[in-house]
């Protein structure tokens, strides 16, 4: 039977070329800063967003808590979205580990901010019963706001407004790529006026492990350290750098045919009755959907049956994420068992 898994772009494996690349790779003790396949991937994205040195990591949850107590002392607060991956999925790690607080205002329908709450957020330093803002972070392209992708020119009015109160930005960029792409803007060009960033390369990218931190050179150091002291540093971490190398040098461009599947799926998806989806707002690789209360249960057990991976017994709100490792023709057999569900009833 076939497989198709639609729940995330996590499930990705390497390729064959990949794996090769693994097997060659030439390693080092990375905490001594030894490991020429590490050294070589850092090098490689720092060039890539135009940032003066980057740092691997393990994940993205751990590049952005690292980023997050880099930028941020104690008692300090960082402004994030409500449907941000930070605040909704990352364990409260900054709370946790970095006695910071978070000030959550609302994401609109692409993930962004209002001026006006931004504005509401910022607490008033000389006042000892307030925390101190820190941080403005962003996310690009967001997940929970569909895999828009945001532009330079979406975010500026952001920028303007966190450097006008001395704060500096970050981005999870866990699928900046997606963004970049799709917007035909070069990463470099899309994360100019931010800090730092993180991005993914166990996503769309096709890694097994894996995320990269950018950002200044002092910035780095520090990350660096708090990385350390998290227990994540790696030793021969090469066998997993060579992946993110030839990820960024083979599998940026290819993300293209994700988001042509992940449109199609849309379409396909749009002529149901049970299924509500506005096509027009499927930019990346990312698929969002309702499904009619009457079929959730019914429909997910349905595809699970015929290998199709990704909808929910709970809940009406599906997500779908095509990568690597599913096909246009993957996509025309979802449509088709789809149509065979709707057949059914």
């Amino acid at each position: 039977m076939r497989e198709v898994d639609f729940r995330s772009d996590t499930v990705t494996k390497p390729s064959p070329e990949m794996l090769e690349a693994i097997l060659a790779a030439e390693l080092g003790d990375d905490v001594y800063g030894e490991d020429p396949s590490v050294n070589k991937l850092e090098d490689k994205a720092a060039e890539i967003t135009g940032k003066e040195a980057g740092l691997f990591v393990s994940s993205g949850t751990m590049a952005n808590l690292i980023s997050i107590l880099a930028h941020v002392d104690r008692g300090g607060e960082i402004i994030v979205g409500d449907k941000s991956h930070i605040f909704k999925s990352e364990a409260g790690g900054a709370s946790a580990l970095g006695g910071i607080s978070y000030y959550v205002i609302p994401n609109n329908s692409k993930g962004l901010f209002n001026i006006d709450d931004l504005q509401e957020s910022f607490r008033d330093s000389t006042n000892y019963h307030h925390p101190i803002t820190s941080l403005v972070t962003f996310e690009n392209t967001h997940n929970n706001c569909g895999g828009i992708a945001i532009s330079p020119e979406d975010l500026n009015p952001i920028i303007d407004w966190a450097q006008s109160h001395d704060l500096p930005t970050h981005v999870d960029g866990a699928r900046i790529f997606n963004a970049a792409i799709k917007l035909d803007v070069p990463v470099h060009k899309m994360v100019k006026r931010i800090d730092s960033l993180t991005f993914c390369l166990s996503k769309g990218l096709s890694c097994p492990v894996g995320s990269v931190i950018c950002g200044d050179s002092i910035f780095i150091q520090k990350a660096r350290r708090i990385r350390k002291m998290l227990g994540g540093g790696m030793r021969q971490a090469g066998i997993l750098a060579s992946a993110g190398i030839f990820a960024l040098d083979n599998m940026i461009d290819r993300l293209t045919e994700d988001h042509d599947n992940a449109i199609k799926l849309a379409a396909g998806l749009e002529t149901l009755e049970f299924i509500d989806i506005d096509q027009k707002l499927v930019e990346t690789n990312l698929v969002f959907f309702n499904v009619t209360n009457e079929h959730k249960e019914k429909l997910n057990l349905f595809l699970e049956s015929h290998g199709i991976k990704g909808g929910s017994l709970n809940s009406n709100r599906w997500r779908f994420a095509t990568h690597y490792g599913i096909s246009a023709e993957d996509i025309d057999y979802t449509i088709q068992m789809v149509n065979s569900y709707a057949d059914t009833i």
